[in-house]
């Protein structure tokens, strides 16, 4: 070798070159395509999380709603309860009995009654 540049050396050059240009096209486009992926399984992930966030918000409110409608059927709550209906009961009886006694003094159930 005098200096001069041989041929085959210019072409394995040349061919190391059109190589590495040729694997760095195919990196690109499988690292375009790797990012496309990504970006779909994040967009997915977002719904996902979403869809979660949504069935926790709601299964906490029917928790809420459950708590609820059992604290208003426990046994002490019906107890109160009934025990306030039997009083509006008996109430309600006295009423009638005075109403019935005030519509007999002025004569609304005798004999020529209208009604």
């Amino acid at each position: 070798m005098d200096g001069s540049i041989d041929i085959r050396l210019v072409l394995t050059v040349l061919g190391i070159v059109f190589s590495v240009a040729g694997a760095a096209a195919v990196a690109r486009s499988q690292i375009a395509r790797l990012t496309e992926m990504l970006q779909d399984v994040e967009a997915r992930l977002r719904v996902a999380d979403q869809r979660t966030d949504r069935l926790e918000n709601d299964a906490g409110t029917q928790v809420q709603r459950l708590d609820v409608i059992a604290q208003m059927m426990s046994p002490l709550e019906r107890e109160k309860y009934h025990r306030e209906s039997a009083t509006i009961l008996a109430r309600l009886t006295v009423l009638e009995r005075t109403q019935a006694k005030i519509e007999g003094r002025v004569g609304l159930n005798g004999p020529g009654a209208k009604g």
